[in-house]
Order: structure tokens, then C-alpha cells, then sequence
């Protein structure tokens, strides 16, 4: 088996970095120490940090199994359900300290990394348009109430799970997220 290049040693070890001390609460030398390269070596891989920071969140994204969401074999309100769920369990199992990649980019990088704002503004419109999508199924299967609209209760879901994973951090329980399943699915969406 080949070895990692020294891109991907970084970009692999700052996902890790990224999500446990924020963009702006580690530097390029904690993200190269983690990875195990010269610090030298981060330019000839990344033009800035903002940019690594993206590649992170994309790397991030991939284990967030959003497929579940179109996953035509489960009924449409079950896999909304399976959806925060694993997202839930994925949360729990990497520590209450960590919180959501994007609500971390999203509080601190926001107003003045413009590149990080579009990739955020893009992966939460993509998030709400496949909510969205499984909300109109399960309207269309009488699982939903029909005069719910899908595209804003996706939104509120979505907006409602970031809070939830905000509020994670600062309560070290898994509280807010009990707290938002049991409010989105015993009570919103029976």
C-alpha cells in the first residue's frame, strides 16, 4: 500500500485539528504538527488556510451519509429520522467539546472568509433542498401533515439541528439533541 502524500497527510489530519480547536483556534503550524510535515510544505500543497478549511468540511461532509435521506427502501419520515440520528450518534461518538463542522465554520468564519460563506451557504442549501425532498414524499404518503411547507419546515429543521449542535458543547449532554428529536419527530412531524 502506497503512503499518504503530504497533501493528504495534511488534509486528513486537519479535519481532526479543524473540528477540535476551530479555524481560528489553531494555526498552520498545529495543523502541520498534527499531520507530522514541514511546515514548509503547506503552501506547496494549499494556497491559505481558508482553502484547506474547505477541503476539511468537504472531507467532513463525506461521512455525514446523506444518501440516507434517499434511501427509497425506508419510508420517507424514517429516514428523516435515521438521517439526525446517525447524525446524532456521529456527534456523541467524536465528544460533546467538538460540536458540528458547520456551525463551528459557520460562527467563526462567516463574515470574513467570502469562500467559506459561499461553500457553507451551498452545502446548507443542498442539506434543506434533500430535507425538503423527503418532506414532500412523506406529505405525499399522509406521513406529514400536508399543511406543513416542506421547504420551510426543512429549513427550520436544519437551522433547528445547528442550534441543537451549538448548544451540545456548552451543555457536554446529549440534552439539545434529545431535546430536538424528541420536538421534531414526537411533536412536529407525528
Amino acid at each position: 500500500m502506497a503512503r499518504p502524500s503530504l497533501r493528504e497527510k495534511l488534509a486528513s489530519s486537519a479535519v481532526d485539528t479543524l473540528h477540535t480547536f476551530g479555524f481560528k483556534g489553531c494555526s498552520i503550524q498545529d495543523i502541520t504538527e498534527a499531520a507530522g510535515v514541514p511546515k514548509g510544505s503547506f503552501f506547496n500543497h494549499f494556497e491559505n488556510k481558508e482553502d484547506l478549511a474547505i477541503d476539511s468540511l468537504r472531507r467532513y461532509l463525506d461521512g455525514v451519509r446523506s444518501d440516507m435521506l434517499f434511501d427509497e427502501s425506508v419510508p420517507p419520515l424514517q429516514r428523516l429520522k435515521n438521517h439526525f440520528n446517525y447524525l446524532a450518534e456521529r456527534l456523541i461518538s467524536l465528544g460533546y467539546g467538538r460540536g458540528c463542522m458547520l456551525s463551528v465554520f459557520a460562527a467563526e468564519m462567516s463574515a470574513d472568509y467570502p469562500k467559506m460563506r459561499e461553500e457553507l451557504r451551498s452545502i446548507f442549501d443542498t442539506w434543506c433542498d434533500g430535507v425538503t425532498s423527503v418532506l414532500r414524499e412523506a406529505q405525499a404518503k399522509g406521513e406529514v401533515d400536508p399543511r406543513h411547507d416542506p421547504a420551510q419546515m426543512a429549513r427550520f429543521l436544519v437551522n433547528a439541528w445547528q442550534g441543537a449542535t451549538i448548544r451540545l458543547k456548552i451543555t457536554q449532554s446529549c440534552e439539545p439533541i434529545d431535546d430536538f428529536l424528541n420536538t421534531a419527530f414526537k411533536a412536529l412531524l407525528k
